[in-house]
């Protein structure tokens, strides 16, 4: 049998003509990578995901519905949030959701803290609608992103010995944070017409006023009114944040590569490549910055895909 060490130049485009790029909807980049690994750490990442995805829905749906969460509803959210974190910390083995969560961790040996990060990410939306500065939205990317960022680079970072998986032989956190704001910003940019349709708004208040933008004028131009050039100028200050952490995120990537093995070293390639299409697709003088502009297409996604399985040497 060949160890899951060894590449395995038959396995991938298998992979790849299995996957349904089509249906793949939410958190497309991380399930499209994450199919190269062995079916049950992908299973185990999806198992993760889903139980960060109930409490992330709950907030925002609210949000988008209410605009923002009352004073008298906050308390109420929080101990949502609450439970859902005690959930982890002291599951029962009783309830078959929670024996297949307990099971997961166990496993694949993930550390409580990305959970944690994203719990406290979560307290934060309930009692802010935005951020007061650019630096604040750093910091809080650094925990609401760097959970699942951390989940899927540890569980690329895992190796396998006699029949065990081993954690990774580097600081996930570390490596996880800049792929993890880098990642974020891209999305605020890319999800600029749902967020602010939906009563969501991630763009820094200081920002917002540097360039004499308001709400209400963000909520016009995401229902198509003319993109203005003050909105041009906060797009380019992201972006060149951004490009920075885009390069630490390649920077580290180079860094950890030796450490994992063939299939998780692809499916990092693949998760980098997929944020860098609607990175490039960041039109700052002449863009509409419309979901259809930004987003890729499944067929194009598709071809991306494709060209990193054929340039990856490993």
């Amino acid at each position: 049998m060949k160890s899951s060490l060894q590449p395995n130049r038959t396995l991938y485009p298998d992979i790849f003509h299995s996957i349904d790029f089509e249906k793949i909807i939410d958190h497309p980049n991380i399930l499209i990578a994450a199919h190269f690994w062995e079916t049950e750490r992908y299973e185990a990442a999806k198992t993760c995901y889903k139980f960060m995805r109930a409490i992330d829905d709950l907030i925002d749906d609210y949000k988008s519905e209410h605009k923002t969460i009352a004073s008298n509803e906050q308390a109420r959210f929080e101990t949502e949030v609450t439970t859902w974190i005690t959930t982890v910390l002291n599951a029962s083995e009783n309830n078959p959701a929670h024996a297949k969560l307990m099971e997961t961790i166990r496993k694949f040996h993930i550390p409580v803290w990305p959970l944690e990060a994203f719990a406290r990410s979560m307290v934060y939306d309930i009692y802010h609608d935005g951020f007061a500065t650019l630096q604040a939205f750093l910091n809080y990317a650094a925990g609401a992103s760097v959970a699942p960022a951390s989940i899927f680079v540890h569980l690329c970072g895992l190796t396998q010995a006699n029949g065990q998986y081993v954690e990774p032989a580097f600081d996930v956190k570390r490596a996880a944070t800049p792929c993890a704001v880098f990642s974020y910003l891209v999305h605020i940019i890319r999800d600029f017409v749902k967020d602010h349709t939906h009563n969501l708004n991630y763009f820094p208040d200081d920002l917002i006023a540097k360039y004499g933008l308001n709400r209400e004028k963000l909520l016009a131009m995401a229902h198509g009114s003319k993109i203005t050039t003050g909105f041009r100028q906060m797009i380019r200050e992201l972006y060149v944040v951004a490009d920075k952490y885009r390069q630490k995120t390649y920077e580290i990537m180079q860094e950890i590569k030796s450490l994992l093995e063939p299939r998780s070293q692809l499916s990092l390639e693949i998760i980098f490549a997929l944020y860098l299409m609607v990175f490039e697709r960041i039109d700052i003088e002449n863009g509409t910055f419309t979901t259809e502009e930004l987003n890729p297409t499944p067929e194009e996604i598709k071809k991306r895909v494709w060209q990193v399985i054929e340039e990856f040497d490993c």
